[in-house]
């Protein structure tokens, strides 16, 4: 038997993928004191293997709650603990630009390694690291993608698109969902100048009376896309819509980006928001039954023993 944990602001994705699992939910009581510390409350036993779900989007607030999670979790019996996030924050400090710049990547991946026995993620930012195994040194990395399912969507909804990715680091899963779909594709280049500030370059290829789809792996401010869907409409496309995986959009991003002249915008539900259009669980519960087969080889009197306790009155 095996335990799906969880936090409330994520339990709808949670009940999901513990139905798709077929595993038991467990949601993690949790109290803020008046100082803002935390006080966790799990099962009082918990199965040889348990996941812990927590997409760490907003990171800052979640990351010291998680990692007491993993090491209670341990304490009270679990034996494997995979972390499914699936959105893997700092994964885009991975190496430092200026001397003194701390590689937040490295350093993430280190604490989750020291956490748990697997992490897996979606479409995480791996540039200059070639695989989440290297992420997470020691432990088992998955890295899945939801390009072709993004690209699957946009093949239904925009038959003939062209699939343009709006910076090179976006490269890789437009080529995916292209791939997958038989869609035509495209890259722009980007340089950033700050935050708020980006330029994007068309690339050599007429959109003139195009359906363009913009696809990311994150939308956050939105200015690359706000960038480059400028740029296609300057140029004539038809249309300019917008598919990623994790829909961030801080602040007013996706009102920005609807007002520059974006026509839909679909997102993934690796982030709860109003544009979710496409589902991840699937992917989720696949990899999840892949860690678990591949690392727990079977303790059957372990999870007689986590049976029999949960089925105690207490």
């Amino acid at each position: 038997m095996s335990l799906l944990l969880a936090f409330a602001d994520e339990a709808e994705l949670a009940r999901r993928l513990a139905t798709a699992l077929g595993w038991t939910l467990s949601l993690v009581e949790v109290h803020t004191f008046p100082d803002a510390e935390t006080r966790l409350r799990l099962p009082p036993v918990l199965p040889p293997h348990t996941a812990v779900l927590r997409g760490l989007q907003g990171p800052n607030g979640k990351l010291a709650p998680l990692l007491l999670a993993a090491a209670g979790a341990r304490e009270l019996g679990a034996q494997r603990l995979t972390l499914v996030s699936p959105y893997l924050a700092y994964m885009r400090q991975d190496m430092a630009f200026t001397p003194g710049e701390v590689v937040s990547q490295r350093h993430l991946g280190r604490l989750l390694a020291g956490a748990f026995d697997a992490v897996i993620t979606v479409d995480p930012h791996l540039h200059r690291v070639a695989t989440m195994d290297d992420v997470v040194p020691g432990r088992r990395g998955v890295a899945l993608t939801a390009a072709p399912l993004l690209g699957g969507l946009v093949a239904q909804l925009v038959p003939g698109a062209l699939l343009m990715a709006p910076d090179e680091e976006a490269g890789q899963w437009v080529r995916a969902a292209a791939a997958a779909h038989g869609l035509d594709h495209a890259v722009c280049h980007k340089q950033r100048h700050g935050d708020h500030d980006v330029a994007v370059s068309l690339p050599d290829q007429d959109v003139r009376g195009r359906a363009v789809v913009l696809l990311d792996d994150v939308a956050s401010t939105g200015r690359t896309l706000i960038a480059a869907a400028r740029g296609a409409l300057a140029q004539g496309a038809l249309s300019v819509d917008v598919a990623v995986t994790h829909a961030l959009f801080v602040g007013d991003a996706l009102q920005q980006v609807q007002a520059c002249g974006v026509r839909h915008v679909w997102s993934t539900d690796c982030v709860a928001h109003s544009s979710n259009a496409v589902s991840v669980v699937p992917l989720l519960a696949a990899a999840v039954q892949t860690v678990q087969a591949l690392d727990l080889p079977g303790d059957a009197t372990a999870a007689a023993a986590w049976a029999a306790a949960s089925a105690s009155p207490r």
